[in-house]
């Protein structure tokens, strides 16, 4: 994974230096997402910090992050982000551990990792052995579990609210006032395969207006329409009668008399 800005050099040759001066504290060392990745002994981590401090200029703790891998038996991983302004490069140092199992503290090392370790003991539930104030950051006190957790639940296990009867945050157990809907993902414009609620009615309505309606042979032609329409043509029939010219026969036979004469 690149970087935007600025960019982020690897030097050659840097992985064996860092290696090389780890010795027996690095487990491993790998080049991933365009930046070094080393596994170290979790007991050693203080030791590691302190070298990569003073001895290979990465003089900034930028991020801890945590990591859950539940099928393994060491199943939390801690990454140590760590940054040389001098060298411009970025390392990854990681440890593993379980639930169990505290990892040394590096606020000795970093004060600002006092705050990051807070973050990954609230979300993850990973004890650091040494931390001057280990407690939650992100949670509340109260808080059952650990959020970042895979086997913790997506509603939780308590919801919080207000009671009006007691003037003040009650912890209840999760109420689903709905249940948990099922997606087809398919595409809008092709459409589902089953009815959706409300559209059966919509074609009851679509039938009735597609039917025709045909007339009893029994009715009368009143009722059928047929003696509307039939009244409607002779009307129209007198219409264009009377607006027809009458002609004018008198004036013609008064001249043929004038000519006999």
């Amino acid at each position: 994974m690149g970087h935007n800005a600025p960019q982020i050099d690897n030097p050659k040759g840097a992985m064996s230096a860092l290696k090389k001066a780890l010795g027996k504290n690095c487990l491993d060392a790998a080049f991933a997402n365009d930046e070094i990745s080393l596994t170290v002994k979790p007991d050693s981590i203080v030791d590691v910090m302190t070298l990569l401090r003073d001895e290979q200029e990465y003089q900034q703790l930028v991020e801890i992050a945590g990591v859950d891998y539940p099928e393994r038996a060491l199943r939390f991983e801690i990454v140590y982000h760590l940054l040389s302004l001098t060298k411009n490069h970025r390392i990854r140092v990681k440890i593993s551990t379980d639930e169990d199992t505290p990892v040394p503290t590096v606020t000795g090392v970093w004060p600002v990792a006092d705050w990051l370790e807070r973050e990954v003991f609230d979300l993850y539930g990973v004890l650091f052995d040494g931390h001057p104030d280990l407690r939650r950051i992100l949670t509340d006190y109260g808080f059952k579990g650990h959020p970042f957790r895979k086997d913790f639940p997506l509603t939780g296990y308590v919801e919080m609210r207000y009671s009006e009867e007691a003037k003040r945050v009650v912890y209840e157990p999760v109420k689903l006032a709905q249940d948990f809907r099922s997606f087809d993902f398919m595409s809008p414009w092709e459409g589902a395969d089953y009815i959706l609620p409300g559209d059966e009615k919509a074609d009851e309505k679509a039938g009735e207006k597609a039917k025709p309606s045909t007339p009893k042979t029994t009715d009368k032609p009143s009722k059928t329409g047929a003696g509307k329409a039939a009244n409607k043509a002779a009307a129209k029939k007198s219409d264009k009668a009377a607006k027809k010219p009458v002609k004018k026969v008198a004036k013609k036979t008064s001249a043929k008399k004038g000519a006999k004469k």
